[in-house]
């Protein structure tokens, strides 16, 4: 009997110890998928995290010369007596991403009267931007607002819209009379999109002393032609980017560019003189 009771407190004991090995396994088992579990929720979160799309680059990245945008030859069949053939620019703080440049001149036919004609050119470029969206997109909604602007115009008379083909991605042109120093003007205005630039084009022309009022049909006619040629302009703009010049050459060749480039800024000069004879021509009121 005294024998026994040891024998069995060693058999509790060694019963005892396997029971433990497996709480410890447990325990350290549990800890180890408890790590992994929050490893795969921390990285599952971050490649979760969306990301923003990019948004379409800027078509246009430049505009042209609005002076130089329309054909001379178109100027002079448009605006005949054209006070300034080269035009006036208008006033910008950024010339690559807005620009203006207008004519206007009175043909005096003599006893019969006088024909008086305005055409204005405008250019507005919209770069693309993450928070605001493309260039196109932007250069749309600015269309929008500028088709609305031209049929709100001040004392406006019949006014028309109506969407243009051939000019630019999309286009529309309104119409309207409107009556100013007691004379009859027929207007024409084409807004017109081309990628991320807008064009906005008006023409417009009176009878002075007993001559007649341009028919709407003429005016509209001449304001397609030199909006179709300030759309292109733009693209021309674009084709156009001067590639850097190679290096190397002979001293002699440089210097002989040199004279070269000298010469044709004379002539560029002299081309872009206003024709002295245009200030004999009657003056007319600012449409």
């Amino acid at each position: 009997m005294h024998r026994s009771a040891p024998r069995l407190s060693r058999i509790l004991a060694c019963a005892a110890v396997p029971v433990m090995l497996v709480a410890v396994g447990c325990s350290s088992d549990s800890g180890s998928d408890s790590k992994k579990n929050a490893g795969s929720s921390s990285s599952g979160t971050a490649s979760a995290k969306p990301t923003e799309p990019t948004v379409e680059a800027a078509r246009f990245a430049d505009l042209p010369d609005p002076c130089a945008s329309i054909d001379k030859k178109t100027i002079k069949d448009l605006v005949p007596g054209a006070k300034k053939k080269n035009g006036t620019a208008g006033r910008s703080n950024d010339l690559a991403a807005r620009g203006s440049c207008s004519w206007n001149g009175l043909d005096d036919k003599g006893v019969d009267g006088s024909q008086y004609r305005w055409l204005d050119v405008g250019f507005t470029r919209f770069d693309s931007d993450q928070s605001l969206g493309s260039g196109a997109k932007r250069a749309t909604a600015e269309y929008a607002k500028q088709v609305t602007k031209a049929k709100a115009s001040e004392g406006a008379e019949k006014v028309a819209a109506e969407p243009t083909t051939g000019i630019g991605e999309e286009a529309t042109t309104v119409t309207y009379g409107l009556s100013k120093t007691d004379e009859d003007f027929a207007y024409a205005t084409v807004v017109a999109r081309t990628g991320n630039v807008v064009v906005t084009l008006t023409y417009n022309g009176a009878g002075y002393a007993g001559a007649k009022t341009p028919s709407s049909a003429s005016i509209v006619k001449g304001a397609h032609k030199a909006a179709k040629e300030a759309v292109a302009a733009v693209a021309e703009t674009d084709d156009a980017k001067v590639t850097p010049p190679a290096t190397g050459g002979s001293d002699d060749s440089k210097k002989d560019s040199k004279k070269d480039s000298t010469k044709d800024a004379a002539k560029g000069s002299d081309s872009n003189s206003d024709d002295p004879k245009s200030t004999a021509k009657p003056k007319a009121k600012s449409s």
